[in-house]
């Protein structure tokens, strides 16, 4: 609890007691009025104050106005203990609303806690704390076990393990290592780490992260917006009413005045719009903080009510799909050793960077001796030629392989084939293949489950790779072979296909899948950790690169708006039926304060509930 709130608790008790003893004090007349006066004034002062000043500001018709109104005209028609139990009990209500959004924001304060407080700098051989917006780029940083980890960089010295919680919501630990990428917000959890700082800190994962959970209520969703435009016209509107309450019927039925303006307080206590303002956006800022905690970031409320209606999901293949690494899944050597065949390329492709020329090394094993390797020459788009052991070795497409007048043959498993020849003679081949992410399959079933009704996949890999994954995988259908503009125009077909209603949302890895993200009508980034592209193109991004995490996003979504149309239809259902009792005179004062305070707290309990996730 805030030190504002303990201070408003200690004034609503001492009230509290005063009223208590202005109940029980046997006297009469204005000595009556002025016991009376005194719990009213300590309880509601701040009300009639910010009431006053809004109408100094041209606000007039807020839930400040209403009570003033209300109390104070329960005052004047004598009804002093109803005016000041009214108050009483709508300041109790407040004071739970602010404490009810206190824990709600604590909980996305618990990813503010990414922010780091002070770097570690080497300078002049020495460590010099400072403000992480004062650390240059390629500056020596050292983070000391236990310590955040204040901006990006990459290793220099050191080795350790990282906890990642905070930002992607999982508690495995990650190894790091000298030459590895680390990012802001991780926390060091074992070894002493030097860190070259790669980017400055306004540029840094960390900082991107927070700037859009901090601006994520900005973007209001459609059911927010209508509470807002309905409070605009509502309160007026019911002011209106009460005032009229209060003089039409006295003026048609010759009744007396003090009943129906007794009837008229009665009803504005009951219109008072709270229930609706307060917990419409709590719910959603819950939904909001609930996804963070599983390392979902979702940049607005109209962003989580808009999954809620996925009914097309598009993926890219590789980084979403697949783990984006390719691995040595076969060897078909002719007339030579497995072992032999797997040398020979990895000698070849020794001064590549490219992914295959990796894990080629990666499947060899050892060092490649570069002594024994001359004459390398890179052919773009078809491989590479290189003398090893004084021998001419080709090792690439079947393009390389015409030309260097080798009969050579395809393979019947799907992936990326690198044939080899030797002297001009066909030495076998090796497939390289991407592998599928651990929970790719469980991430479509789960979207099927969900209710989304098409899963499509969209790459730019050849058909017999394309095809294999999506029948591994269990997707709807696929297109395979696109280049960046083919994707585009496929996903306006998918848009054309799918329902008035239903939102396509297209799932990327956000490094060169921007124009798609943009096209969908939800953009999600897989893999956002220390992705600039994945945080800025997406209108929601998985930290942790799990697209078993989309169905949860979706889970949430649904489960808020559930939440909202929730409230929205007791709050609105409890008070029409209390207004009529009301202008009826079938309904009291108390139950006026039960329609207003007690609707409130249990549309706000209701509201909470968006932040529990660990069932989802």
């Amino acid at each position: 609890m805030s030190k504002k709130q303990r201070r408003t608790l200690v004034r609503l008790i001492i009230g509290a007691a005063a009223f208590a003893a202005a109940l029980l004090i046997p006297l009469g007349g204005v000595f009556r009025l002025a016991l009376f006066l005194v719990p009213y004034f300590v309880i509601g002062g701040d009300v009639l104050l910010r009431a006053l000043r809004n109408i100094a500001h041209g606000q007039v018709f807020d839930e400040n106005f209403l009570m003033a109104v209300a109390t104070v005209g329960a005052f004047c028609v004598g009804e002093y203990p109803e005016g000041v139990a009214v108050m009483l009990f709508y300041q109790v209500g407040e004071l739970f609303q602010s404490y009810a959004v206190g824990r709600s924001r604590q909980s996305i304060s618990a990813l503010m806690d990414i922010r780091p407080d002070y770097a570690n700098v080497r300078r002049e051989g020495e460590l010099v704390r400072v403000d992480p917006e004062e650390v240059a780029v390629d500056d020596l940083i050292v983070v000391k076990p236990g310590e955040r980890v204040p901006l990006d960089g990459v290793i220099a010295e050191g080795s350790s393990t990282l906890d990642t919680a905070a930002l992607t919501g999982e508690s495995l630990p990650r190894d790091a290592a000298p030459g590895d990428a680390v990012i802001s917000g991780c926390i060091n959890l074992s070894g002493l780490l030097t860190v070259r700082v790669s980017r400055v800190y306004g540029e840094s994962t960390v900082a991107k992260i927070l700037d859009l959970v901090e601006n994520a209520s900005s973007k209001k969703a459609k059911a927010e917006n209508f509470i807002t435009r309905f409070a605009r016209w509502y309160t007026p509107c019911v002011v209106i009413g009460a005032a009229l309450l209060a003089v039409v019927p006295p003026l048609v039925t010759g009744g007396s005045f003090s009943m129906w303006i007794h009837r008229a307080l009665i009803f504005l206590v009951i219109s008072c719009p709270c229930a609706l303002v307060i917990s419409v956006p709590l719910s959603f800022f819950g939904g909001i903080g609930g996804a963070s905690k599983c390392g979902i970031l979702v940049k607005g409320s109209n962003y989580l009510e808009a999954l809620a209606g996925t009914e097309t999901v598009v993926f890219d293949k590789t980084g979403t799909l697949t783990k984006g690494s390719f691995r040595v899944t076969a060897v078909h050597p002719d007339e030579i050793s497995e072992d032999r065949l797997l040398e020979l390329a990895a000698l070849a492709e020794s001064y590549s960077s490219h992914p295959i020329a990796l894990s080629l090394r990666a499947a060899y094993g050892k060092e490649p001796d570069e002594t024994r390797v001359s004459g390398v020459e890179e052919v773009s788009g078809r491989g590479v030629k290189a003398t090893v052991d004084g021998r001419k070795v080709c090792a690439g497409n079947g393009k390389l392989m015409d030309e260097a007048g080798a009969v050579w043959h395809d393979c019947h498993l799907s992936g990326t084939t690198v044939h080899v020849a030797v002297d001009g003679e066909y030495a076998g081949h090796i497939v390289i293949s991407d592998e599928v992410k651990e929970d790719a399959r469980e991430a479509v079933s789960a979207l099927r489950e969900a209710g989304v009704r098409k899963t499509v996949m969209l790459t730019g890999d050849a058909e017999p790779v394309a095809a294999q994954v999506a029948k591994e995988l269990g997707l709807d259908e696929y297109h395979a072979g696109l280049l960046p503009t083919d994707k585009v125009d496929r996903m306006e077909r998918l848009l054309a296909e799918k329902s008035p209603r239903g939102v396509l949302a297209f799932v990327g890895d956000g490094i060169n899948d921007a124009p798609v993200l943009s096209r969908a009508d939800i953009g999600i980034a897989m893999g956002g950790l220390g992705s600039d592209a994945a945080i800025e193109a997406a209108d929601v991004v998985i930290m942790d690169d799990r697209p078993s995490k989309l169905a949860a996003a979706i889970k949430i979504s649904r489960r808020t708006l559930a939440i909202v149309r929730q409230n929205i239809v007791f709050a609105l259902a409890v008070k029409a039926l209390v207004l009529l009792l009301g202008a009826l005179g079938d309904a009291n004062m108390w139950e006026a304060v039960f329609a207003d305070v007690g609707v409130s707290v249990i549309a706000i309990l209701n509201a909470t509930r968006a932040l529990n996730v660990k069932n989802l």
